[in-house]
């Protein structure tokens, strides 16, 4: 029996959308979808590389802008030869170098603030440097600013008249080396000694008003306070003529500032050299603008500088290289006297410390004594 052929079954017509068949594409895509997905990528390319200009461009922005650098930080207190720090601020001799001068009542508070790492420079007195160098062997002496020739002194009441007449007065002394200092080598020289007096420990802001309040009869103490006691009245004991050469002011600061900061320390002494030339040509002019923060009359600061003897750059040069004798028995000298009165719990010597690379490349006609 024949078999009848099979019959194919035609279902109702479907309506297929067109095909774009691509290499690229797995399979078929609607034209307007692939359309659509093509002005995506478009305008998600574009604004990735927008981006990466915009990064791009900040980066190298970033790259070509240098870190501004740290502030140099110096301690500075009232003292006529520290005055000549803020006549180069005055005058614009720092360049723009970040140097920011920070006022302290006294040395002491100036060394304090340089232990406890608020400073980068130091200017004080050679004895409070000793203290500090026992214990931070890192410490380095840059430039001598002056030797004190008077600015120092003992000053007492209109009836006490001469050294030998302090004995069992009320004598105010600061709590530093120095302060000790001068009243020993004082007293030493009317075969006196401290427990020939009575001593009273005063900071230095409260000297002046504590000697004319009648607290003490007589003061250790130092330009400008010096000149204002006299003008009250008081008597001049005793100063640093007497004593020349042995009592120093210098500027310090660490090895790592001298050598990780070395053009803003440079700066820093170019300006102090310079303000010091400016003195020395226009006098008159350099004590109106110095004389406002000193806290004095111009003709008063210019006295002042009569205490002081403030050594050129060529002298700094030869006293830091170690080849000016008396110099170095001054500051040898001072340790020994600290060490032998235990002022300080090791030997020290201050030489061993003289740094004279900042000084040696300054000009020596910046500032040169007439």
């Amino acid at each position: 029996m024949a078999i009848p052929p099979l019959k194919t079954r035609v279902d109702a017509p479907v309506a297929l959308k067109p095909c774009f068949k691509s290499a690229i594409l797995p399979s078929c895509v609607d034209k307007d979808d692939f359309r659509f997905l093509v002005i995506f990528c478009m305008k998600l390319f574009n604004k990735f590389i927008s981006i990466a200009v915009v990064v791009f461009l900040g980066l190298l922005f970033v790259s070509c802008v240098k870190e501004s650098p740290p502030p140099l930080r110096v301690g500075v207190v009232v003292w006529p030869a520290n005055e000549f720090l803020y006549l180069a601020r005055n005058l614009g001799y720092y360049d723009n170098t970040p140097i920011q001068l920070l006022d302290y009542p006294s040395d002491s508070e100036v060394m304090r603030a340089y232990r406890n790492g608020d400073l980068e420079v130091a200017t004080t007195t050679l004895d409070q440097f000793l203290s500090i160098a026992e214990t931070a062997p890192d410490i380095r002496i840059v430039t001598i600013r002056d030797i004190s020739n008077g600015g120092d002194a003992i000053v007492a009441k209109p009836e006490i008249k001469k050294l030998q007449d302090l004995k069992g007065q009320r004598v105010g002394v600061d709590s530093t080396a120095l302060g000790a200092y001068v009243l020993s080598r004082a007293l030493e020289q009317v075969g006196m000694s401290f427990k020939d007096v009575r001593i009273v420990i005063s900071s230095v802001t409260q000297e002046q008003p504590t000697f004319e309040q009648g607290g003490i009869d007589a003061v250790v103490t130092y330009e400008p306070t010096v000149s204002k006691l006299r003008a009250v009245g008081a008597n001049l004991l005793f100063d640093s003529t007497q004593i020349p050469g042995e009592i120093i002011d210098i500027m310090a600061m660490r090895e790592s500032v001298v050598t990780g900061q070395s053009a803003a320390a440079k700066a820093l002494l170019n300006g102090w050299f310079r303000a010091l030339d400016y003195l020395q040509k226009h006098p008159q002019d350099a004590a109106r603008r110095i004389a406002p923060h000193a806290g004095v009359t111009p003709e008063q600061f210019l006295k002042s500088l009569n205490g002081v003897y403030i050594p050129d750059v060529q002298e700094n040069q030869k006293i830091l290289k170690q080849t000016d004798a008396a110099s170095l028995t001054a500051v040898r000298r001072l340790a020994k006297h600290m060490l032998d009165k235990d002022l300080l719990k090791k030997a020290v010597d201050p030489t061993s410390m003289f740094d004279a690379r900042l000084v040696q490349d300054l000009e020596v006609t910046i500032f040169k004594k007439k």
